[in-house]
């Protein structure tokens, strides 16, 4: 297992490097950074300025190299917005996306795994209908208009939970964490109803039924456990990009996170707290595929055999 992991940690490190070299090769393909930083009311002068105090007027290779010893330190520059260092800009939003993230998370594994069984063990019944016609509406919603109707629903009719902000504790994470969970929410159960149809005709199911074995060991052990592997890369997915940040959820609820961040930091064109943000929303979604990963040799041996 562990020359397995070592193979998977190797992959990430790659994947992050690769990811500096895109960022930094867009943000200088899509134009002159300097031009972009200072906006179009600064003059020539001061972007001619501005070139030279950033190392901008120095050869591409010369700059990303600069580039990688100034990240190896640490240092991503200065915010041109704040006045201070990009990268504690950066990181001071993660509490909030990860605790965003994994309340939503939690409420989408929460309520998609039992509803993905029980619609399942319950085929062509009621109950499996209303479970597909939910999911079916909860991949459908766009997720804008649930967020703007359970903000005025609770929020504006009902004052029942705040409509924006992180100030009033778990009371402020319902709404947008429940707005961010639906999508995902829907496509566990569907996932886990697809798998679980799919196990239910294998031979080894038979014979545990034929045995003798408890409906609950049969569904835990054997259906449930061989059904996961598609729902857990799912999950794995949909967690790395919710930490990449929800930008539509964080803007209608004024959640602090990092999308929120990305976009305010594209909107004022802000080069080095862009860098900062995709450094570390990659290493993020990196680090959850890689915690995956190691996941799937907990639940098939036959994948760190391989």
């Amino acid at each position: 297992m562990l020359p397995y992991i070592l193979r998977r940690v190797g992959h990430a490190v790659f994947v992050v490097l690769a990811v500096l070299v895109v960022v930094f090769l867009i943000i200088h393909l899509s134009g002159d950074p300097a031009a972009m930083a200072l906006g179009p009311d600064s003059t020539k002068e001061q972007i001619e300025e501005f070139r030279r105090e950033m190392g901008f007027d120095r050869p591409l290779v010369v700059q990303f190299l600069r580039y990688l010893r100034g990240i190896a330190k640490g240092d991503f520059g200065l915010s041109l917005r704040y006045n201070a260092p990009a990268l504690p800009i950066v990181v001071e939003r993660i509490p909030a996306t990860l605790e965003l993230t994994l309340a939503a998370m939690l409420i989408a594994v929460g309520v998609g795994l039992p509803c993905g069984v029980i619609s399942a063990l319950r085929r062509n019944t009621v109950v499996d209908l209303a479970v597909r016609v939910i999911a079916l509406i909860g991949q459908s919603a766009p997720v804008f208009w649930l967020g703007i109707m359970l903000a005025f629903v609770f929020a504006l009719k009902l004052r029942l939970l705040p409509s924006s902000g992180r100030d009033d504790g778990m009371w402020s994470l319902i709404l947008p964490a429940v707005t961010l969970s639906s999508y995902s929410m829907a496509s566990i159960a569907r996932l886990l109803r697809a798998g679980i149809l799919d196990v239910m005709q294998q031979d080894y199911i038979r014979t545990a039924r034929a045995k003798g074995l408890r409906a609950s060991v049969v569904v835990g052990k054997h259906m449930l456990k061989n059904s996961l592997l598609p729902v857990v890369t799912m999950v794995g997915l949909q967690f790395g990009t919710l930490l990449g940040g929800a930008v539509i959820t964080e803007t209608i609820f004024s959640w602090p996170g990092l999308g929120r961040l990305v976009i305010q930091a594209i909107y004022n064109r802000d080069v080095f707290l862009v860098q900062a943000s995709v450094f570390v929303i990659a290493v993020l979604f990196v680090l959850v595929n890689l915690l995956i990963d190691i996941l799937y040799t907990l639940l098939d041996p036959r994948i760190r055999l391989a």
